[in-house]
C-alpha cells in the first residue's frame, strides 16, 4: 500500500470524536496536528504550513467558520474540509462560502472521511502528482521509492517523508525547526539528535543511488543541493 501523507490540522473540541479520528488519520500516514480550541488553532495555523485542514464548526473561542475565513485571509491555499453537526443547506452555503472546500455532517465515519481526504488532495492547487523530480532524481510518492539511472530503493516512512520536503525545496536551506514543524506532530518534539540522525541515513540511502547532494549548512540547516557533482 503506497503513502500520500500530509500534515494535516485537525481542531475539534470533542476528544472522544478528535482522537479516533486523529488515530485513523496517523495509521493512514498522515501527520497530524490535533487542537481542541479555535484560539489555540488560530495561533498554530499562523505558524505551521498544513495540506490540509479539517476544522469542527462548534468550537470554543474562535468558531471553525471564523477558522476558515481567517486562514483564507492569510492567503493560506490549502483544502479544507468542515465537520459539524449542522446539516442545513444555509449552513453549508455559509461554509463554502467562507472557503471551505468540502462538509462532512458528524459522526463522521472514518472511511468516508479518509476517501475525501484522498479526494481532497488530489483536487489541492499544492498537489503536483504522484511524483516528484529533482535533477534526475525521483521520488515516486505512492510507493516511498527513489529512482535514479535505473537503480530503485524503497526508503523507510521517516526518511521518505524527510526527503520529500527536501525535494519541494531544492537548493533551500531548511532548518531544524523546519524540518521538525514538517515531520513532527504538534507538542511531540523529537530528540535532541534524531534530526541529525535522520538525515545520515538518508544522505546514506541517497549515496546508494550515486546522489552526494544532501548537505551540511552549519550553522544553518540542511539543503537538497543538485548543483554538487554526484
Amino acid at each position: 500500500m503506497g503513502l500520500e501523507w500530509m500534515r494535516i490540522l485537525l481542531v475539534e473540541d470533542d476528544i472522544n470524536q478528535r482522537e479516533p479520528l486523529q488515530a485513523a488519520l496517523s495509521d493512514a500516514g498522515h501527520i497530524v496536528d490535533g487542537v481542541g480550541d479555535g484560539a489555540i488553532a488560530q495561533w498554530i495555523m499562523s505558524q505551521r504550513e498544513y495540506d490540509l485542514l479539517i476544522l469542527d464548526w462548534l468550537l470554543p473561542q474562535v468558531s471553525g467558520l471564523n477558522l476558515c475565513c481567517h486562514y483564507r485571509h492569510l492567503g493560506k491555499m490549502a483544502p479544507v474540509l468542515m465537520l459539524t453537526a449542522k446539516d442545513a443547506t444555509a449552513d453549508k452555503i455559509s461554509g463554502l462560502d467562507a472557503g471551505a472546500d468540502d462538509y462532512l455532517v458528524k459522526p463522521a465515519d472514518v472511511f468516508e472521511l479518509l476517501a475525501r481526504v484522498r479526494a481532497l488532495r488530489r483536487r489541492s492547487p499544492l498537489w503536483k502528482g504522484d511524483t516528484l523530480h529533482v535533477k534526475d532524481l525521483t521520488l515516486h510518492l505512492s510507493t516511498l521509492t527513489i529512482e535514479r539511472n535505473e537503480e530503485s530503493l524503497q526508503l523507510p516512512i521517516r526518511e521518505f517523508q524527510l526527503l520529500e520536503y527536501l525535494m519541494r525545496h531544492p537548493r533551500q536551506v531548511l532548518s531544524r525547526t523546519q524540518i521538525e514543524q514538517a515531520l513532527w506532530e504538534w507538542g511531540s518534539e523529537p530528540e535532541s539528535n534524531a534530526i541529525t540522525a535522520l538525515v545520515r541515513r538518508l544522505r546514506q540511502r541517497l549515496q546508494t543511488v550515486g546522489v552526494n547532494w544532501l548537505e551540511t549548512v552549519y550553522g544553518m540547516g540542511y539543503r537538497l543541493n543538485p548543483d554538487v557533482q554526484s
